[in-house]
């Protein structure tokens, strides 16, 4: 597995919060006693926005399971602010946007009920939302270009009004990484766009963002490094 970075921007590092957000040391990631991705070394700063690229099949998508623990290490070391993987908790710092998922089916709900359940991990248990909860909500939904949707049953969604309705349940959270796969996947190039200056708008905050592309499009100007993955084995895309 070869990795290769491309620095696009320098980003100014926000006031009183420094150091890495996510890094990996020689990681390998799979499934079972299978690799699909070895020899992974990698850091991502606060404030950096990079974008992972590289053709279907190549591990893109193993990548960032492997980061979140959704796929196997298998050799090698994954560390989220300052911690191994394998120790880390305070998993409501970050965020995650799959790249495919179930949210038109199963039981009835709306597009704020979902959107409030990425603020659960912030309220905690039997604590009912505060105002703070309410505005957190409020601007994931506006954030995600879905303002006005909020009653409207996720079922009844397009499939790039359902993608923007999972950008916006991982904003809800306020998270301190956010890693998205294929957020623009089905989604208008308007749209795109308005997601493009929300993720500017984290990485200003210091929030480090982990995006997989096909094509950058209209992020291009928000993307602070790409990295390319070739030459993976097995599957993944």
């Amino acid at each position: 597995m070869l990795l290769s970075s491309r620095p696009a921007r320098t980003p100014a590092p926000p006031a009183g919060r420094s150091g890495d957000v996510l890094e990996l040391r020689g990681a390998a990631f799979g499934y079972g006693r299978r690799p699909v991705l070895r020899g992974v070394d990698l850091t991502v700063d606060r404030g950096e926005v990079l974008a992972v690229r590289g053709p279907n099949g190549a591990g893109k998508s193993t990548l960032v399971r492997g980061l979140l623990g959704l796929a196997d290490l298998l050799a090698g070391e994954v560390a989220l602010f300052g911690e191994p993987r394998g120790r880390f908790r305070d998993w409501q710092r970050v965020g995650y946007v799959p790249q495919r998922s179930g949210v038109g089916g199963g039981v009835p709900v709306t597009v704020r009920e979902l959107v409030s359940s990425g603020r659960l991990s912030r309220v905690g248990p039997w604590r009912r939302f505060r105002e703070v909860d309410r505005c957190a909500v409020d601007c994931a939904l506006d954030s995600a270009g879905l303002a006005g949707f909020d009653r409207r049953p996720v079922a009844e969604l397009s499939g790039g009004q359902q993608r923007r309705a999972l950008v916006a349940r991982a904003l809800a959270g306020d998270p301190e990484l956010l890693v998205l796969d294929e957020p623009t996947a089905g989604v208008d190039a308007g749209n795109q766009r308005v997601l493009a200056a929300t993720l500017a708008g984290l990485a200003a905050t210091g929030t480090a963002v982990v995006v997989v592309v096909h094509e950058t499009g209209p992020l291009t100007p928000v993307i602070t490094r790409t990295v390319t993955l070739a030459g993976a084995a097995g599957e993944g895309c």
